[in-house]
């Protein structure tokens, strides 16, 4: 008999039973990191957009099913067969977000097409080498407790403990793993517990093992790698952004929503979010008062504003400068992003200290829901959430979010939404305006140019019609009586196209949005 069946009887799980179940739990927990890490990479690299995620994970599940379908030309030495896939398992694909991350910060700005060869190979590998594991798993159960279990008992116990590792590893990814360790680290770490996986089957089987020796030693290779990789993974994701941001990076953090990361160079501070640039403070003054000042003028004196998104504190420092605001409520999501921009003094400063205003309610909370629950109403609501580029995003630019605008809007009051760039992305544009109509609002169109961003679209949407302000606040850089009117012109280049309304039951606008910037990148 083997080490393994030494203790086996029909009165109680065994130590080695019990071992190889919990391996199940730890290869699907392992499984579905190394998949997440890899969609959660193609989004952050590639852009944040559904098609990444969707066509990482079939082509995991495809390699996943070529895994399983190989398995069966494995006909002996199962256990020699299993540790060495553990092995190659974790090294790959614990390392995988580490070379992706490295491999991406080399490549010239906007050649993607060897990361993507890359991203999908090791997809498929890693893939191919997870499926294998299930099949080899429950033949080893099968071959060292069969007393124990039938067919169908050994599929039941396998398959629990496998669903049981996806959903544990499922919530605590985007809640616990990405936020505390980070991709690169998180790979890592779960590259190590296959490696542990592999020692406790080395000893379990020792007796079994021929080449007990070079498996030992591989093991050990295998461990040191991935412990020198983990205390080497900040500074390769250091490296890996200063590279792709190509300035000093002042703060990086993944809260449980997003990349958060502020740089800082000789033309001053940016802030992405997932990779993407969301203000640059040589001229986000352009953006904000567009965004804002046009709805605040026209509506002469708003007493209480809110603010949908734009946790950086931007926009609340332009609504701040009209003396008869009373009250400003924020939204947003994220509270590391109102934490970040209220408590770092550089960053604060770019506010004007906005955030730590007595006349500011900061509400962390989605603001689809948020809106849901309330029932005040304001005279100016700005909506400043990132572009529509997946469908998390997209339900916040569909017609039921701006019905729920529009029950909270005053009857004189003024909503203004940014809305990407009706140049690049004009039939997203429009469908942000056909969708905002379908409403019942009426809508006033403008654009403005932000040199970090190039054209930038805007849209006013009330119960009234919109007339030009004669007077905006003093200290204005960019918005004015005399320049306003410009704002409102659109040249044939960016002028109205037929569009369909963004609706939950569809997000034609998400489709649209990776159509038009996808053919940028």
């Amino acid at each position: 008999m083997t080490t393994a069946d030494t203790s086996n009887t029909k009165h109680g799980p065994n130590l080695a039973e019990l071992l190889l179940l919990a391996s199940v739990f730890v290869i699907a927990a392992c499984g579905l990191v190394y998949e997440l890490a890899a969609g959660a990479l193609a989004s952050y690299l590639l852009g944040d957009s559904v098609l990444q995620f969707s066509t990482v994970i079939g082509v995991y599940l495809f390699a996943m099913g070529l895994g399983s379908w190989l398995s069966r030309f494995v006909d002996r030495q199962l256990v020699g067969v299993f540790l060495q896939v553990e092995l190659l398992v974790g090294v790959i694909g614990g390392l995988m977000p580490a070379a992706l991350f490295a491999v991406h910060s080399l490549l010239p700005p906007g050649e993607a097409a060897p990361f993507r060869v890359l991203l999908y190979a090791l997809v498929m590998l890693v893939g191919t080498l997870v499926g294998l594991e299930i099949p080899l798993v429950m033949r080893i159960l099968k071959r060292h407790f069969s007393a124990r279990y039938g067919l169908k008992d050994l599929v039941s116990q396998v398959l629990t403990f496998d669903y049981l590792g996806a959903l544990l590893v499922a919530l605590a990814f985007p809640l616990l793993l990405v936020p505390q360790l980070g991709l690169v680290r998180t790979g890592i770490a779960f590259g190590l517990l296959n490696v542990g996986v592999a020692v406790w089957a080395l000893w379990l089987f020792r007796a079994e093992l021929r080449a007990r020796a070079s498996l030992t030693a591989a093991c050990a290779l295998s461990a040191l790698l991935l412990f020198a990789a983990l205390l080497g993974a900040e500074q390769l994701t250091t490296w890996a952004e200063d590279r792709f941001y190509g300035e000093h990076i002042i703060f990086k953090e993944s809260s449980a929503y997003q990349r958060i990361v502020v740089t800082d160079g000789r033309a001053g501070t940016r802030l992405f979010l997932n990779g993407n640039l969301q203000f640059h403070s040589k001229d986000e003054y352009r953006y904000h008062e567009a965004l804002v000042q046009p709805a605040m003028a026209a509506h002469g004196a708003p007493k209480r504003v809110l603010v949908l998104g734009g946790g950086d504190g931007m926009a609340v420092r332009e609504i701040l400068k009209y003396a008869s605001v009373e009250h400003v409520t924020l939204v947003e999501l994220d509270p590391h992003m109102t934490t970040l921009f209220r408590d770092t003094p550089k960053l604060a400063a770019l506010n004007g200290h906005s955030l730590s205003s007595p006349k500011l309610t900061i509400v962390n909370a989605d603001a689809f829901g948020w809106l849901e629950q309330q029932q005040d109403s304001f005279d100016v609501i700005v909506v400043d959430f990132p572009d529509p580029s997946n469908f998390a995003l997209g339900k916040l630019y569909t017609a039921s979010f701006y019905e729920l605008v529009d029950q909270h809007l005053s009857a004189g009051g003024y909503a203004v939404v940014q809305t990407t760039s009706p140049l690049i992305a004009r039939r997203s544009f429009w469908t942000v305006v056909t969708t905002i109509e379908a409403t019942g609002l009426t809508t006033t169109p403008y654009h403005a140019h932000v040199p970090s961003f190039g054209e930038w679209g805007f849209v006013l949407a009330s119960h009234r019609p919109f007339r030009l302000p004669t007077q905006f606040p003093p200290g204005l850089r960019f918005v004015s009586p005399q320049s306003l009117p410009a704002l409102l012109d659109f040249p044939p280049d960016m002028a109205r196209v037929p569009t369909e309304v963004n609706r939950l039951s569809n997000q034609v606008l998400v489709q649209e949005f990776e159509a038009e910037w996808g053919k940028v990148h």
